[in-house]
């Protein structure tokens, strides 16, 4: 579809950490920055500009474009490692057959975390639709502990990757922003403060307390 609305990919993560935060940085263009973002942000600059290295059979290709018309995703991906391979694909940055191995860089120590690696199976995918190759893992690289994790990108997780890329979509499409529910996801989020998951349960306190008081007031009086 010309028309298509491509969205990024890194919101993926965002609607599987909590689908309210996604609705409010994706229809409603909130956001503020939190200790850790910032930190997370520093880091990326710091490691990061779009640029290829090579050594030998190895290139290194960092903050590469990537698409799926598929997902009607778009993109970058922080490092992908090609790896001569006669088995491989093609890509113009080579000039011969290569293995595609896309790293996700994350900032402080070791989580297994399920957001970071749907981010990390959707920039394999659209490498997939790019390249015409399969890609059976990638890796997580922690930045602030210096450790790889390494992540199969089996079928359960494409699946659920696509189900999310659904369901951002159809967010979009209807301007919809999900209800809080609190959690204690809540209290590490940077929107906590904008979202305020907190107050539809005290409003509806609050009114319950109200239409009790009214009832309340109303039985009381005399009848006329």
């Amino acid at each position: 579809m010309d028309d298509a609305e491509y969205l990024p990919l890194s919101w993926l993560s965002q609607i599987c950490y909590c689908p309210r935060r996604a609705g409010l940085l994706l229809n409603e263009r909130l956001w503020t920055e939190s200790r850790d973002t910032a930190k997370g942000r520093a880091e990326h600059e710091r490691v990061h500009t779009q640029r290829a290295e090579r050594r030998s059979d190895l290139i290194k290709l960092y903050e590469y474009t990537v698409f799926s018309d598929a997902m009607q995703l778009n993109g970058k991906c922080d490092c992908i490692e090609a790896t001569r391979s006669d088995r491989g694909c093609h890509i113009p940055a080579a000039e011969f057959p290569v293995r595609l191995y896309p790293i996700e860089y994350k900032h402080g120590t070791v989580r297994d975390e399920e957001e970071y690696k749907i981010q990390l199976c959707a920039q394999a995918m659209c490498l997939e639709e790019m390249f015409g190759t399969h890609i059976p893992e990638g890796a997580l690289f922690f930045i602030s502990s210096h450790r790889r994790m390494v992540v199969p990108l089996d079928d359960a997780l494409r699946d659920r990757t696509r189900q999310l890329a659904r369901q951002l979509h159809k967010m979009r499409q209807d301007l919809f922003t999900p209800a809080a529910e609190y959690s204690a996801k809540c209290r590490r989020c940077s929107l906590l403060d904008l979202c305020m998951p907190k107050v539809k349960d005290s409003a509806a306190a609050y009114c319950r307390q109200l239409r009790q008081e009214a009832a309340g007031v109303i039985e009381g009086e005399p009848a006329s």
